[in-house]
């Protein structure tokens, strides 16, 4: 079984290397009106240097997974900004995909926790199309959209689970088809459980993203061991391992918060079970850490017994 490393956003070894940097709507709104789309258009070149930066550093590394900052683009998606952020960057865009595609890199997106389709508001689900829309077109103009996804979660229960999850497959079918396809669901720590997610997955034909930690702090009636498969066969039309996030506890008064690196001893009991299924998976590491915490990771897990350390960022557990 392999099992390849990758970790979220920033390469924290990097000296000023921050892909998310930003500005307020407050301030884009003090600066001269001639002024705007010069900051926007620095801010945004800036993030894309960076992130291509850090593919460099994820290819001297052999890291080929990867989630890119969901931040790239400052305001992409303020309704009172809605500027265009592919035009004045194609070259950029397209470098960042070529490099991507010569390395095999497998890249992604999570927009943030107000990007769902249960909410009973109206306007809510409209900012999620938008938020979607604005991850697909940087894909898009990276040429990389057809292989790379989108991850969100479910969303808020609202009092009612049942009618919830009957309102989150409606809205969702106002997602167009194309962006859908591309589209990754994650339970999540306190609401939808892996039972829960991975039904909306299966009835939806979307890829379902486990993540271990939320399962451990939100768990369901069904054995992990049973769930698992079903969790891989949502998998098997997109050609790629599943993919899991991995992190564990800051501690056990504050369960549910990521700790700067990941505990091998929280994560090696799941481990076990993947290695009884022979399932190749990713592992997408999200302690606060980020590269140096994924790196450490696979040192420490390297030296385990029946593990075979393959490049700078996989194994084979044996």
């Amino acid at each position: 079984m392999r099992i390849r490393f990758g970790y979220v956003s920033t390469a924290t070894t990097l000296y000023n290397g921050s892909p998310s940097k930003t500005m307020t709507f407050k301030t884009y709104t003090q600066l001269a009106k001639d002024e705007r789309f010069d900051r926007l258009k620095s801010i945004t070149a800036g993030n894309i240097a960076n992130t291509l930066r850090i593919l460099y550093f994820n290819a001297a590394h052999e890291i080929s997974l990867y989630r890119m900052s969901s931040s790239l683009v400052p305001l992409a998606t303020h309704p009172e900004v809605l500027w265009d952020f592919i035009s004045p960057f194609r070259s950029e865009w397209q470098e960042l995909g070529d490099f991507i595609k010569q390395k095999q890199m497998r890249v992604s997106f999570h927009p943030n926790q107000f990007t769902l389709f249960t909410s009973p508001r109206p306007e809510v689900t409209t900012n999620a199309i938008g938020d979607m829309a604005y991850h697909y077109k940087m894909l898009e103009a990276m040429g990389i959209e057809k292989k790379s996804y989108i991850n969100i979660h479910i969303g808020g229960a609202y009092g009612d689970k049942t009618t919830t999850i009957n309102r989150f497959h409606i809205q969702l079918q106002q997602l167009p088809a194309h962006i859908k396809a591309q589209m990754t669901l994650e339970n999540d720590d306190k609401t939808y459980t892996a039972s829960e997610t991975l039904t909306a997955c299966e009835q939806e034909r979307i890829p379902f993203v486990f993540d271990y930690h939320h399962h451990m702090a939100n768990q369901c009636e069904e054995p992990l061991e049973e769930l698992l498969p079903r969790i891989f066969a949502t998998w098997e039309h997109t050609g790629l391992p599943p993919k899991i996030h991995i992190s564990s506890p800051k501690s056990e008064q504050a369960f549910r918060s990521h700790a700067d690196f990941v505990d091998l001893t929280f994560i090696t009991p799941f481990i076990a079970q993947l290695k009884k299924l022979a399932q190749d998976v990713d592992f997408m590491i999200e302690a606060k850490n980020k590269d140096q915490a994924m790196l450490h990771l696979v040192d420490e897990l390297a030296k385990t017994r029946g593990v075979k350390r393959t490049s700078g960022a996989s194994v084979i557990v044996k």
